[in-house]
């Protein structure tokens, strides 16, 4: 794909919509797709009569099993037991893989950029409601992707008030940044709100696939977003989104000040020590490491009062020799300390961890060899068994009625009981 992304871009959410899309996208992409009448067909992509030994019902049982998750090995074991035996399985695990090979040629046809709007053309023919974009570099190449079923556009206008976004997982094959927005459901559960396949990590892809992200919503502004420390997307969220409080992973800052913190008191202790120190020595400087981590987290955390927070953080910073990175941090102060949230929206969310979340379950089933359909069809696996998640959690606030506190509970909490999920009536009734 291209070179880095301009301002060209369309979107797409509907199948006549896409018809008008999918002739630009191949005109952009002559080069190197083949049209409709070009592309080889079936018959001549198939490996020596794999297909003969291979039935429609069986071929169908491969594909399910594959799109399962289940390898081949263990998906023709399968196969062979239920019909009794090797010798009355009419394939070998050699002709099931190869049929799969086969049907992998067979998806990318068109070469990766027909074959990913084929695919988006597909999930629109499911679902008219389905939504993607994509943005062209100055060679008119694909630089950046958009994507948003249904069910998230549904979520969103659910629970879109707290978003969190976070691009630490890369594809595999291309090593490209995959970013995902997610928030709350009404059970705290993760929801996911879109996907994007990013070029790179500029201010200007950031803003396009904000930009994106919020016409794909009809506009609605979140009140929280959440991100890293990166300054390009934060000069990205400042710009498009302009009515959201702008926080900053905690998570993420905690990880940074072990790091910084922990080397500034190594260097401070390296003077004018020995290589060889005793054991009391290293208990020592690990506990004064401790201690200033552990005020750094009461300054996140802990002071509600302004002036009590200045005055912790003036008393850590004594404790360290280098304040470069303190400094830094206490400029961000209002991104992250809880003194500057009091009037914030969070839903008690302080970082980015249920994107990383979902990264951690894409990760499980990413193999360094899929290409970029198979890519988003894992997402789908992946979004889907969030999906299932709360359909267990309705199924189970069903079965159980929530359980209050009070032996004669005020007539507003027993309204609330029968309103609140569970786990939300349990937050209100701590609260009350």
């Amino acid at each position: 794909m291209g070179n880095g992304p301009c301002s060209t871009s369309y979107s797409c959410s509907a199948p006549a919509a896409f018809c008008c899309a999918a002739d630009m996208a191949f005109s952009f992409f002559s080069e190197s797709i083949s049209s409709a009448d070009t592309a080889p067909p079936i018959r001549n992509l198939t490996l020596n009569g794999v297909t003969e030994k291979i039935s429609d019902l069986q071929a169908f049982e491969i594909e399910t099993a594959d799109n399962a998750g289940i390898g081949p090995k263990a998906a023709h074991e399968l196969a062979t037991r239920q019909v009794g035996g090797p010798l009355n399985l009419s394939f070998t695990l050699r002709d099931q893989k190869n049929y799969l090979r086969t049907k992998r040629q067979r998806e990318m046809a068109y070469e990766q950029v027909g074959s990913m709007l084929k695919y988006f053309r597909d999930k629109i023919a499911e679902n008219p409601s389905f939504q993607y974009a994509l943005q062209m570099d100055c060679e008119e190449q694909i630089a950046n992707i958009f994507c948003a079923d249904a069910k998230m556009i549904m979520d969103y206008a659910h629970f879109g008030d707290v978003v969190s976004f976070d691009t630490t997982l890369r594809t595999n094959k291309e090593s490209r940044p995959f970013g995902v927005f997610v928030g709350f459901n009404h059970f705290r559960e993760t929801v996911v709100f879109g996907a994007a396949l990013m070029y790179d990590e500029t201010f200007e892809s950031f803003k396009w696939l904000f930009e994106t992200f919020l016409k794909a919503h009809n506009g609605q502004q979140p009140k929280t977003f959440y991100t890293d420390q990166d300054a390009a997307m934060g000069k990205a969220v400042v710009e498009v989104f302009t009515e959201a409080w702008h926080g900053l992973c905690t998570f993420h800052i905690m990880q940074n000040a072990i790091k910084h913190l922990h080397e500034d008191k190594d260097e401070e202790k390296e003077k004018g020590k020995k290589k060889q120190k005793k054991k009391t020595e290293k208990e020592m400087e690990k506990n004064e490491s401790l201690s200033i981590l552990s005020d750094f987290s009461a300054c996140m955390f802990e002071y509600e009062d302004m002036t009590e927070f200045e005055q912790k953080f003036d008393l850590m910073r004594q404790k360290v020799s280098k304040q470069t990175w303190l400094d830094s941090i206490y400029k961000l102060k209002e991104k992250l300390a809880e003194c500057y949230m009091k009037d914030v929206f969070t839903l008690g969310m302080r970082s980015t961890q249920l994107s990383e979340s979902l990264n951690n379950d894409l990760k499980i089933h990413f193999k360094s060899d899929f290409d970029i359909i198979r890519f988003f069809k894992q997402f789908e696996k992946v979004v889907q068994g969030k999906r299932n998640n709360e359909l267990n959690s309705e199924f189970d606030s069903t079965k159980k009625l929530p359980k209050l506190g009070l032996r004669r509970p005020p007539s507003i909490l027993l309204q609330a009981s029968k309103l609140y999920t569970p786990i939300i009536f349990e937050a209100f009734q701590g609260k009350y």
